[in-house]
């Protein structure tokens, strides 16, 4: 059994570990997570193990990854969510669901967890997140979560222009914390 640092009614997030390969391969190991992803829509076994190592590393640097996500009545990895850094006082949010885990609100619960962690606990300005112009699962997700659309940016992982948004602490903003 992993430790969860954060909880939500169905999910638990953990930290990625070295020893976490096989859960890794679980999840960017399949297409269907890893499509909209990178430009070739797979990750190779490289691709996956630099991607666990960057995660790790961004705890160790920064105290934030994108977390991997259990659910908590099966302890069976649904995915990730979490965090990367983007700016000053500032992340990117992101997600990867395993397939069986889609459409049933764990993106969205997962998430509104880590806006929540975001701007009391780091106390952040602002969160910026992107999805692959092809994804429009993750861009209703965004919107549900209330983030607004600032444009489009180039992501160079895939070649493409992503729509991107941003989700302001109201809270920071007002000098209120």
């Amino acid at each position: 059994m992993r430790d969860f640092f954060l909880k939500t009614d169905r999910i638990g997030f953990s930290k990625w570990h070295s020893g976490d390969q096989e859960l890794a391969e679980l999840l960017w190991g399949d297409s269907e997570v890893t499509k909209f992803i990178c430009a070739s829509g797979v990750f190779t076994q490289e691709d996956i193990i630099v991607r666990l190592n960057t995660e790790i590393a961004n705890d160790e640097k920064y105290q934030i990854q994108y977390w991997p996500i259990f659910e908590l009545t099966t302890d069976e990895l649904i995915g990730c969510c979490g965090l990367r850094p983007h700016g000053i006082n500032e992340y990117e949010i992101g997600f990867h669901l395993r397939k069986k885990y889609w459409r049933q609100g764990y993106a969205v619960e997962a998430a509104k967890a880590i806006i929540n962690y975001s701007f009391e606990i780091l106390k952040a300005e602002k969160l910026f997140a992107g999805h692959n112009p092809n994804n429009k699962a993750s861009q209703k997700v965004l919107q549900k979560l209330g983030f607004a659309y600032i444009g489009d940016e180039f992501y160079e992982p895939t070649g493409l222009y992503h729509p991107s948004y941003e989700l302001i602490n109201i809270t920071v903003q007002k000098g209120n914390i």
